[in-house]
């Protein structure tokens, strides 16, 4: 592995803001390292749009991280995920971590052998959802609860609004009625409200949200491909193809160090 490679960033690219509690705890894992994300916020959220129109900004989005020399790339997106991993492995030779929904961890805490899995509406009926469920739900009944507008709460930063609360009733209400005892969170951008979704769901129920496992995920991939950093400052790039100022303003919300947000350029520009 040539040691300039080594301190090339590592793509982070979600739909929106959600990504970012994937971003947090890769550097948490991984402080060496360099980061350039991406958030498609115009064109958030992907929950119910086509898979040819999520597929065509995968690779639009894996290739601009690419053109920036990036030596991994996470898709720390369900929705991208789902539809595009296989696309974006095939057409690109660098690591590519995808994110799916924890349902079988998810399946080894239930006790109550009752599974609720929040996702946006593609991840829900997609087919990676429908072999974990045939795979791990054997003796564990999964209940899958799309959750249309809650990912725009996040996206908008009204984590504890009065809207995402009533969402959250809505679509939790059913699954804990069912008995479920464990909650899948399927969409990355529900992490920011796993607090209000604690609250709604009440103490005895376990929420599995697998930021941490992508973390340990992409270390292992790292330091089997040697591509781990050697000595040098770690950096953050953010980019995004909505408002700048919307993602910098987000940014702040969660604590993040004031840093400057830079537009996607548009592929002509490249």
């Amino acid at each position: 592995m040539n040691p300039i490679a080594k301190l090339a960033p590592i793509g982070v690219y979600d739909s929106g803001v959600g990504g970012l509690s994937v971003l947090q705890a890769l550097r948490a894992k991984l402080p060496g390292e360099s980061f350039a994300y991406v958030a498609d916020s115009a064109n958030s959220p992907y929950g119910d749009r086509s898979p040819q129109f999520i597929e065509a900004r995968a690779r639009e989005v894996a290739g601009f991280l690419v053109g920036r020399h990036a030596k991994a790339l996470v898709i720390a997106c369900n929705t991208a995920s789902v539809v595009a991993s296989g696309h974006l492995r095939a057409a690109y030779g660098l690591p590519i971590i995808a994110m799916e929904p924890a349902i079988k961890p998810a399946t080894l805490v239930t006790k109550s052998k009752v599974v609720l899995v929040l996702a946006t509406s593609n991840t829900i009926r997609s087919q990676s959802v429908a072999r974990l469920c045939r795979t791990y739900g054997v003796d564990t009944r999964v209940i899958l609860q799309p959750c249309p507008g809650l990912a725009n709460q996040v996206e908008r930063g009204q984590f504890d609004h009065e809207v995402t609360r009533q969402l959250l009733e809505k679509y939790l209400h059913p699954g804990l009625a069912a008995g479920a005892d464990t909650i899948v969170l399927g969409c990355t951008h529900y992490a920011f409200i796993i607090g209000e979704i604690a609250k709604v769901a009440g103490p005895s129920v376990t929420v599995v949200e697998p930021s941490d496992a992508i973390a340990r995920q992409l270390a292992r991939v790292l330091a089997s491909s040697s591509r781990t950093p050697e000595n040098g400052a770690s950096t953050t790039t953010f980019y995004t193809s909505g408002s700048t100022r919307a993602l910098s303003d987000f940014l702040a919300s969660i604590g993040e160090p004031s840093t400057e947000v830079q537009a996607l350029p548009p592929p002509r520009l490249r």
